[in-house]
């Protein structure tokens, strides 16, 4: 059926709720692409190699790993609406500040709160996401998530030509801060008045054996995510041996494949349903790795690189739309459980790839990282059926 079940309260209607809601997912996408558009230019002021870069950019990660139980039991006192517009005040304010950093450790430290905010705003917005996919009979879900790598896109797109005109960092980051800051409050009536998380016995629980199944699936998406996002331009480079004029050519395919995925998994779940579509994309997550790894030529790679970014595209939405569905009265806190378990596959694997990669070559780690794919294929038929 196409037509919408309303099980919340009447003057918010599921339409107003579901643009309200992207809106969110936008500001999320832009504003971190917006930071990620400065990020060579504060390198450069602030005289940073890529190794003093790289332990700066760990603040950001660790800020969204620790605020994790926070904000899974924040979940649990408040509305996640109240939650998100916190974390997206919270978030446009750190990134107006990130252009102020004079110093190596105060942009770490900006990059902390930006990462715990970040983490605000993500769970919280998911949430509400979940929240609205119950009041629809058709998935509409994976679509919120296209709309942030269209955000990432925009934003990208608008932090070249800032720096083309040559305006200022600070100037860049307090005006997007600022207006995202405006859209917030603007749509934030649209969005749900969902009832808080059931209170859990401790501050924080490792997820139960069902949850934890599900934080597996989404580990090892966000571990082929974090390879894909973290090395596909030195895999084009190193192991295809392209140009360096053509070095961002893999990130961007899998860029537009991941995006084009994202919009089309609703239409495909609807088709097909929510179970084929996860072992479908771990297939193709596995297939996109191997060929990529066993024929690096620019033809095979990038074929490769489009059918990881088909793989990774709907897997984190559709598994938090299982999770909600599992989960009807604690839908944010069982998200935050799933989080905490795939945010180290993003987190971690993409590290030990470049130890992999010295140790052997590129083309193994990718071929390692492959086997991810095929533990999607296999925990999927574990899940326990849902309606």
């Amino acid at each position: 059926m196409n037509e919408v079940e309303v099980l919340a309260a009447p003057e918010i209607s599921p339409r107003r709720a579901r643009v309200a809601i992207a809106l969110f997912f936008f500001v999320s996408g832009f504003g971190f692409a917006t930071w990620a558009s400065r990020i060579p230019i504060i390198q450069h002021r602030l005289g940073l190699n890529e190794a003093q870069l790289g332990a700066v950019l760990l603040a950001l990660p660790a800020g969204l790993m620790l605020t994790l139980p926070v904000t899974g039991r924040l979940l649990q006192r408040f509305s996640s609406r109240q939650v998100m517009l916190a974390g997206a005040v919270l978030y446009n304010l750190a990134l107006s500040l990130l252009g102020l950093a004079a110093h190596p450790w105060q942009l770490a430290g900006l990059l902390f709160c930006f990462g715990c905010s970040r983490n605000l705003l993500n769970l919280s917005v998911n949430a509400q996401s979940v929240g609205l996919q119950a009041r629809y009979s058709r998935s509409i879900i994976a679509t919120f998530h296209g709309i942030w790598s269209v955000a990432g896109f925009a934003a990208a797109g608008l932090g070249a030509l800032l720096i083309r005109a040559e305006v200022t960092t600070t100037t860049h980051l307090v005006a997007v801060s600022v207006g995202l800051t405006a859209l917030a409050l603007a749509f934030f009536p649209g969005t749900l008045a969902l009832p808080p998380a059931p209170a859990a016995r401790s501050f924080f629980s490792w997820p139960d054996k069902t949850v934890l199944k599900y934080g597996l699936i989404t580990f090892a998406s966000m571990a082929c995510e974090g390879t894909f996002y973290d090395w596909s331009g030195v895999y084009f480079t190193e192991a295809v041996h392209a140009p360096k004029a053509q070095a961002a050519v893999g990130f961007t395919l899998y860029m537009v494949a991941m995006t084009t995925g994202r919009f089309l998994g609703d239409w495909l779940v609807g088709r097909f349903g929510i179970k084929p579509i996860l072992q479908t994309s771990g297939l193709l997550m596995s297939t996109g790795l191997l060929l990529a790894a066993a024929f690096p030529t620019p033809l095979a790679a990038g074929l490769g690189f489009v059918l990881g970014g088909l793989g990774v595209s709907c897997v984190v939405p559709l598994v938090f739309s299982l999770v909600g569905r599992a989960n009807p009265l604690g839908a944010g806190a069982a998200i935050a459980s799933v989080s905490t378990v795939s945010y180290f596959g993003f987190l971690m694997v993409p590290p030990l790839v470049g130890f992999v990669a010295k140790a052997a070559s590129l083309r193994w780690s990718f071929a390692l990282v492959a086997v991810l794919g095929g533990l999607v294929v296999w925990l999927v038929p574990k899940l326990q059926e849902e309606g």
